[in-house]
């Protein structure tokens, strides 16, 4: 029977990027997929900074933002094409833009094909698990070949006489929001499902056609008539969108001439190709429970977010990276397998904060009462011309910030004004080479420990050991103009520290908001939230210990990496 550390049902975005992580810390992974092809086929449109930063730990950020648009405009326009809102976020607090728009065939297709430099990671297509029992030990998986069901479109076939068995050390499922591990579990999915019925009809230019430039920006087309949703995407595609009323007839909305007569408003048809036309209504849900026993839920398996705000897919890799460095912990560190009991208390409040915004959005874009969509344009033109009330709508700010609820994550307490359990930002670095980095780059995606202005590993003294043990590395962040000269041979440089340089002052001016001072320590954890802060470094080394049940017995130093 083959063994690995973990067992991943689904190739999905959230298969995939767990899939990516995990192999990149270490560990060993079988993904099980039951369709022998991916879909081909747009769902997911929009990805933001922090999923980008995820994907930047994963090693490959670089690569899938090729394919994708950038920093477009985000607005609500009247039936008339007169813009009601427009949302621009133009800061990059991350350092990857907020607003990318990417074509999922081409996300997903990248992403598999770079799992071929994962040397730890085996993906088996055509696989449907059968059943799967959990002991004090692990997970033990049945699976057989399967001919896939082309996503619905088929009856899928089982050869159960061709079924395998293998062993893992924990099971995530991310098959989806009709997942099979989670029906087999018994877990319930909480919240709402929604009638209201939407067209959506994919689209794709023609050789030498140019159809969709004069449609350069995402649009809510808040018309009481038919509101409607237009999207581009990378690679001459672009979605539309249409609401239907209760009345109307779903045969008639999918019909080749139903699907002309609409998207004529738009483009010229004889410029563009239609790739998919459906009719579909939407969940608003997440599972009861996220965790049973070795057996955890990631993406649509455990919340299904509506897609006017487009974090369906961004919920999903959030939930891959939340997951996958505990998981590390747990298997290569010997941290405490309840550390998992916070993967659902740190991303459960914020996906489904997520939902609730995106409902929100719903029912604002797609009102069809003459009367009540002239009050929200009224209340939204007023709203805009309140001073910091319109800059705050433009920027986005009603979008759920990537911040833990007090006493419901893995870290320091949180004070006022605290960074803890908060998301610390990514600025461009410079190394003590005089090369520019982004800051994750220049730490590496494991526990960092910096020091402000100071060694982080002259303050830490014999509680080091705690710290190599658990991977991490050791940084030091000069202000601006700020490092220190010395003489001649005076070989300041050490091996295992990253020397950096904050030459933008934009990390200085985060520390100065919560409090960090120079000669504190900070810890990130690897997910890049922040652990702790301060200058009582034996305190943030006995909260790690704590928080992760680390065992004393295990305390051997194991030397970090140098950089």
């Amino acid at each position: 029977m083959n063994t690995y550390d973990i067992a991943v049902v689904g190739l999905g975005p959230t298969g995939l990027t767990l899939a990516h992580l995990l192999g990149r810390r270490g560990l060993s992974v079988l993904v099980l997929e039951r369709e022998p092809e991916f879909y081909g086929n747009a769902r997911a449109v929009y990805t933001d900074d922090e999923a980008l930063r995820v994907f930047q730990t994963a090693g490959v950020a670089d690569e899938i933002h090729q394919d994708m648009n950038i920093d477009s405009a985000v607005q609500w326009v009247r039936s008339d094409g007169t813009t009601l809102v427009q949302f621009r976020e133009t800061r990059r607090p991350l350092w990857w833009p907020v607003v990318n728009f990417l074509y999922q065939p081409y996300l997903e297709t990248r992403l598999e094909a770079l799992l071929e430099r994962s040397p730890h990671v085996e993906v088996c297509r055509g696989r449907e698990v059968l059943g799967f029992a959990q002991d004090h030990n692990g997970v033990t998986v049945r699976h057989a070949a399967a001919t896939g069901s082309q996503y619905g479109r088929r009856e899928n076939v089982v050869d159960e006489a061709n079924a395998e068995t293998v062993r893992a050390a924990y099971l995530i499922a991310a098959d989806g929001g009709r997942s099979v591990v989670r029906t087999q579990l018994g877990i319930d999915m909480s919240g709402r499902s929604y009638p209201e019925r939407w067209l959506v009809v994919d689209l794709a230019a023609k050789e030498g056609a140019d159809p969709f430039r004069h449609l350069p920006y995402f649009d809510f087309v808040c018309s009481p008539d038919m509101p409607t949703v237009s999207c581009p995407q990378p690679g001459g595609h672009h979605r539309f969108e249409f609401a239907l009323k209760d009345s109307d007839d779903k045969a008639h909305f999918e019909s080749d001439e139903t699907v002309h007569r609409l998207v004529s408003r738009y483009v010229d048809l004889d410029e563009v190709e239609v790739r998919r036309q459906l009719v579909y209504t939407f969940n608003a849900v997440t599972a009861d429970r996220w965790r049973e026993g070795r057996v955890l839920l990631a993406g649509d398996a455990a919340h299904m977010t509506p897609q006017f705000i487009g974090q369906g897919m961004n919920a999903g890799v959030r939930d891959a990276d939340n997951l996958s460095w505990k998981l590390e912990a747990i298997l290569r560190h010997g941290a405490d397998p309840a550390i998992l009991n916070t993967y659902e208390t740190e991303r459960k409040p914020h996906a489904k904060a997520m939902i609730a915004l995106s409902v929100f959005n719903k029912s604002l874009v797609s009102l069809k009462h003459p009367v009540g969509a002239k009050a929200r344009d009224a209340a939204m033109w007023t709203a805009l011309r309140v001073p910091g009330l319109g800059g705050w709508i433009e920027r986005a700010g009603m979008k759920p910030k990537p911040r833990f609820g007090r006493d419901a994550y893995l870290g320091m307490p949180r004070g006022l004004l605290g960074a803890e359990g908060t998301l610390a930002p990514q600025p461009v670095v410079r190394r003590y080479d005089g090369r520019p980095a982004r800051f994750d780059d220049a730490v590496g995606i494991g526990w960092a420990v910096v020091g402000i202005g100071v060694d982080p590993r002259k303050t830490l003294g014999s509680d080091i050991a705690t710290w190599e043990r658990v991977g991490a590395t050791f940084a030091t962040v000069f202000a601006p103009g700020a490092r220190p000269q010395g003489s001649v041979g005076d070989g300041r440089r050490r091996i295992g520290l990253a020397d950096l340089e904050d030459t933008t002052g934009e990390l200085g001016r985060w520390l100065r908001r919560h409090r960090i001072r120079s000669g504190d320590v900070l810890v990130l954890r690897p997910d890049k939230f922040v652990f702790g802060a301060g200058s009582d470094v034996a305190a943030l080394t006995a909260g790690l210990r704590q928080q992760l049940g680390l065992p004393e017995q295990h305390l051997a130093a194991q030397p970090a990496e140098a950089i």
